[in-house]
């Protein structure tokens, strides 16, 4: 369809046009607008602020002309035409885990492969931090309530290789319980990692949640509430965990041993023949 052009000697208008400052528009493709002086109205098709305007009529035919300040009107209104504003680029944005949030974040349909962990509070901060990571790998953490059955645990399971399975111990250090748990595990689609610390509360830099140090409690105690009842909270280790993973926000609040150990479990459970 041929173009009619008409230019800045076509356009006398009223001579007051330019007697006050005309309001500024964006003007987005699709908009209707009428040149004052042919009383052309029309659809844009086409603008570059300062050097041409097209606009479409009803019949089809495009108009071209220079788009001054005050040529056209809006909703009757005379305008002065602006490009719309650049689109403000998407911040990146990051989970918790420091991973950046894919576009479409949507969970997926859950894998065969697990990753286990030893309890509640292990599964809570897990989730915390890694949720996001879990959820756009459709990978599901189960806690075990205890290591004790680990064994019999893997062995119903039936791990293989599409149905891989990661497992955090706490404590998993030479000599502990744990590590005893896991050198009766052998096979190359269960990996077991761990931390060294006596419990995930542990894990959580002391300074997360005010205090300079995590308390020493003697072995013939047990931790959870020898921690709750030398730090003088006044609370049960219920709500008092409450308060630890409401303090946490992010892998900075914890410590460098339980994040490498989570991720390595994540890559493993996600990736074929990665250890």
């Amino acid at each position: 369809m041929a173009e009619t052009n008409r230019w800045a000697a076509d356009d006398v208008i009223d001579a007051d046009q330019q007697a006050a400052i005309p309001p500024s528009i964006a003007v987005p493709l699709g908009i209707v607008l009428t040149h004052r002086s042919t009383k052309t109205t029309g659809q844009v098709v086409a603008f570059t602020e300062g050097v041409r305007i097209v606009l479409r009529d009803r019949a089809g035919r495009k108009h071209q002309f220079a788009p001054i300040d005050g040529f056209f009107e809006h909703e009757g209104v005379k305008v002065a035409l602006r490009s719309p504003a650049a689109a403000a680029p998407t911040p990146t944005r990051y989970t918790p885990s420091g991973s950046v949030v894919a576009a479409d974040s949507r969970a997926k349909v859950a894998r065969a492969s697990r990753i286990w962990v030893e309890g509640i509070h292990d599964a809570e901060l897990i989730e915390k931090i890694w949720g996001d990571d879990l959820r756009e790998e459709g990978v599901v953490v189960e806690p075990l309530h205890g290591a004790d059955e680990l064994t019999a645990a893997v062995r119903e399971f039936g791990p293989g290789p599409r149905r891989r399975l990661g497992i955090l111990l706490d404590h998993l250090v030479y000599g502990s319980k744990e590590s005893r748990i896991a050198a009766e595990i052998a096979s190359p689609d269960v990996l077991i990692t761990g931390h060294p610390y006596v419990d995930i509360w542990q894990a959580v830099r002391p300074a997360t949640i005010g205090i300079d140090a995590w308390p020493t409690v003697p072995p013939d105690q047990s931790w959870k509430p020898g921690v709750v009842a030398r730090l003088g909270v006044g609370e049960d280790t219920g709500r008092f965990w409450r308060r630890i993973l409401g303090s946490v926000s992010s892998v900075a609040d914890v410590e460098t041993p339980l994040i490498n150990a989570v991720e390595r479990l994540i890559d493993f459970v996600t990736t074929p023949g990665t250890v």
